[in-house]
């Protein structure tokens, strides 16, 4: 799978797509295969607010937990109910069916420190 190109990635394998003053925040494909199969996923709830590089949730695959890490600072305006009955979204369709949350950003210079798709992918392929 190719790494969507207008999208913006963190060093922890989430995704942020700027949706006017918010952002829409979810994993990597590159994030969920090396996880593997998901079967949980824990979100915060709509009003939370999001520190950068703080965790704000948690996916569970077959393997192991893993933290999901604020890729920006802001408040959740929006979670993907979705991932409470479907957590296998994560697996098939990271980019479209499995954004996890939409937050208000309190600091969009924030997004300047985020790489592009093409930084992403050399990085993950030294992994």
């Amino acid at each position: 799978m190719s790494t969507p190109k207008e999208l913006r990635y963190s060093e922890e394998h989430e995704w942020v797509k700027t949706e006017g003053e918010k952002v829409r925040i979810g994993i990597s494909h590159f994030a969920q295969s090396e996880l593997g199969d998901i079967v949980f996923v824990e979100l915060p709830s709509v009003g939370d607010e999001i520190k950068a590089d703080e965790p704000f949730g948690s996916v569970e695959s077959v393997k192991t937990v893993s933290e999901l890490y604020a890729p920006v600072s802001g408040k959740v305006v929006e979670v993907n109910e979705d991932l409470d009955d479907n957590p296998e979204f994560v697996n098939e369709s990271p980019y479209e069916k499995a954004w996890m949350i939409v937050v208000e950003l309190s600091d969009p210079a924030q997004l300047d420190s985020l790489m592009t798709a093409e930084q992403y992918d050399e990085m993950t392929k030294e992994d």
